[in-house]
């Protein structure tokens, strides 16, 4: 790593500069050594990929970094690179408006899941089918992971060096621990104790009369300041951040071949807006005699925090969007406007004070796969198809997070399902004590999407979408209690499988009209259960059947069939009482071998569907039963039938009643 070049002041000034102290004191750089949030020497960087997934998809293609590239999804574009920008393309343009400005335009789709595949791919007529195609991202998370680690081996480790992952595509840095150590061998006058051990003492001035920035873009100084005005220890500490920075964006692009620009300065909220103020693969230094100057001109709806609702408030409170005017609201007014705590907070960082920690830990705390579906979706097979996907898009994320290793692991899985305006959400907790693997967490989202369809109004379906969450440190080569015990929805499953109904009714026959409450556990794990019914739909068929658009609507709890919601009475009329009804309607029956029913063709398969929930619950319920019988088998035999009459020990000693054997007699071993 290159210093960078110093300039020594002239002999002459060198008696003047040693009485000449700095503004910061020896505490002061003590805190930068501990990266105190307060420090008015702190340094922290804030890295940002250029046009991230434009960049990541030239470097798989190969594509000359001057050519024009957008990242197409569907009929949208999500992402265009500088060249295509200088067109005056933006992600509001159309397709087609794109390629009439830009007729060179490389247009490229993301990379999508297909029913049937088990990873994601690139399709070339993805855009094409929106209804039976889900978007990944999985490309672009991949590839910053990698820039992570790159990131991570090119800098000394925690606590030298802090990283904190603020996104796909954006990285924080925490260099003060890092710069404080370089400060000490570049300058041994910082060495020493404090004059007096008073850490209040300020430091000496740097022996400095001009710091060189390289290819750095510094902000302009405020009028006050000028470039020959001596630099004090913050400079110093800002341009060999910059150095540090430099040399890691230079390593990414070696490496990776990928572009990034930085923003440096004394706290995340500038960093931040620094990387943004020179693009492409430029880095941009916000001096602290500078961040008044570069603050003024801004809008304060572009700082973190400061745009949405809040930013909409403040500027109807003031009349206002710009820093500038802001800045001569006094606090007093600003409290009384929008509230003590966030008006003191507001007076603050509108003048560049910012104190929130880089966070190290770049861990995720939820996983999430969705699809809105257009047309929305209208049967159970469908649906379970989706969740298929679902599951395998998940899980292969898992896998990255080292599920497998057992070193991370959710421990919710979560399903969301909109029908109409009404969202609605089930939760189940993962068994801690079974591996984690794709069967296991497909399962539990069948049994999910089993509840959601007994509460009724499931279809149409507009969106489906699976998460989970609660990641924990797994535990390797123990077995959780979980893997032991039933809880929560497990548990009463399982006891409304097992307890005998109380009608006389045949099974088989549906229910009458009157619809009655029923569990929403009391089904949730029919999908799961081992043994396959004719009626069913197999893993293998799952995988090979189309995604065809299907017009069966279920809308109505497993324990009333299907095709009888909303108009069960209609379900048990005769089929001249029907023609007499609706003389115009299509009359074509269909009569259920199983229970008699008489049903519009269209209905047949909701009707089946429901059928195929009965067989696999009573095919649950037989299983835990024969379990339940061979655990009662298997139990010790008692050594008595009677309950024992003698009173319990209290406390310690021997219990009561129990006679010493007298001298002379012998104690028998009864085993």
């Amino acid at each position: 790593m290159s210093s960078p070049n110093f300039l020594e002041s002239s002999p002459v000034s060198l008696s003047s500069q040693r009485r000449r102290k700095s503004a910061f004191t020896y505490r002061q750089l003590a805190q930068l050594a501990a990266s105190a949030t307060s420090c008015p020497l702190r340094v922290i960087a804030h890295i940002d990929l250029d046009a991230f997934y434009a960049q990541c998809e030239m470097v798989r293609l190969d594509i000359p970094p001057d050519k024009p590239l957008a990242v197409q999804q569907w009929q949208g574009l999500i992402a265009i690179n500088y060249p295509a920008r200088a067109f005056g393309l933006n992600r509001h343009v159309t397709i087609t408006e794109a390629i009439k400005q830009c007729p060179d335009l490389i247009m490229q789709h993301v990379a999508t899941w297909k029913e049937g595949d088990e990873k994601w791919a690139y399709h070339e007529d993805s855009f094409r089918n929106m209804a039976t195609h889900k978007v990944s991202l999985d490309p672009y998370r991949l590839e910053s992971r990698r820039i992570l680690a790159c990131i991570k081996d090119h800098l000394p480790a925690a606590p030298i060096s802090k990283v904190e992952k603020a996104s796909i595509d954006e990285v924080f840095l925490d260099l003060s621990t890092h710069v404080h150590g370089i400060m000490l061998e570049r300058f041994p006058e910082l060495k020493g104790p404090p004059p007096y051990d008073d850490p209040t003492e300020q430091l000496p001035r740097p022996p400095t009369t001009a710091l060189e920035w390289d290819t750095d873009a510094l902000v302009d100084l405020d009028s006050t300041e000028t470039e020959d005005d001596d630099p004090d220890w913050d400079d110093v500490a800002m341009v060999i951040a910059s150095e540090i920075v430099r040399g890691v964006r230079a390593k990414i692009y070696e490496v990776l071949k990928y572009t990034c620009s930085a923003g440096v300065a004394r706290n995340k909220m500038l960093a931040k807006l620094g990387s943004a103020h020179k693009k492409p693969n430029q880095q941009t230094i916000i001096r602290n005699r500078a961040v008044h100057h570069f603050l003024s001109d801004f809008k304060f709806t572009k700082i973190r925090n400061l745009g949405g609702k809040l930013g909409d408030e403040i500027v109807a409170a003031f009349s206002t969007d710009t820093v500038k005017d802001l800045l001569e609201v006094p606090v007093e007014q600003l409290k009384k406007k929008i509230g003590d705590d966030t008006g003191t907070w507001l007076y603050s960082i509108i003048r560049g004070e910012d104190h929130s920690e880089v966070n190290p830990r770049t861990q995720i705390k939820s996983m999430l796969s969705a699809k809105s579906f257009r047309p929305s979706i209208n049967a159970l097979d469908s649906a379970v198809r989706w969740i298929r996907i679902f599951v395998a898009d998940i899980f292969s994320r898992l896998v990255e997070e080292g599920v497998l290793e057992n070193k991370r692991r959710p421990k919710t899985l979560n399903l969301y399902h909109r029908q109409g305006a009404q969202t609605r959400s089930k939760s189940a907790s993962i068994p801690m004590g079974r591996t984690m693997d794709e069967t296991l967490l497909f399962d539990i989202a069948k049994g999910l999407l089993a509840q959601v369809i007994a509460e009724g109004r499931a279809w149409p379906c507009a969106n489906l979408s699976l998460s989970v969450s609660g990641f924990e440190e797994g535990v390797t080569g123990n077995k959780g209690i979980g893997g032991f015990l039933l809880r929560g929805d497990e548990a009463k499953a399982i006891s409304a499988a097992l307890r005998e109904p109380s009608e006389t009714r045949n099974p088989e026959t549906p229910p009458p009209n009157k619809r009655r409450r029923v569990e929403e556990s009391g089904i949730q794990r029919f999908f799961g259960a081992r043994h396959e019914s004719s009626g069913g739909i197999s893993e293998r068929e799952e995988q090979d059947n189309g995604m065809g658009d299907e017009t069966g609507e279920a809308q109505s709890p497993f324990d009333v069939p299907p095709s009888a919601q909303g108009a069960s009475a209609d379900m048990f009329k005769s089929h001249e009482e029907e023609q007499a009804e609706h003389p115009d309607h299509d009359t074509s029956r269909y009569t259920c071998p199983r229970c008699n029913s008489s049903l519009l063709v269209t209905e047949q398969g909701e009707h089946d569907d429901w059928h195929f929930a009965k067989d696999l619950a009573a095919d649950l319920a037989a299983e835990e039963r024969a379990n339940a019988a061979g655990q009662e088998q298997s139990r010790p035999p008692s050594t008595s039938t009677k309950p024992s009459t003698q009173p319990k020990s209290k406390g310690r000693g021997r219990p009561p009643n129990v006679v010493k054997a007298e001298k002379g007699q012998k104690k028998l071993q009864f085993g």
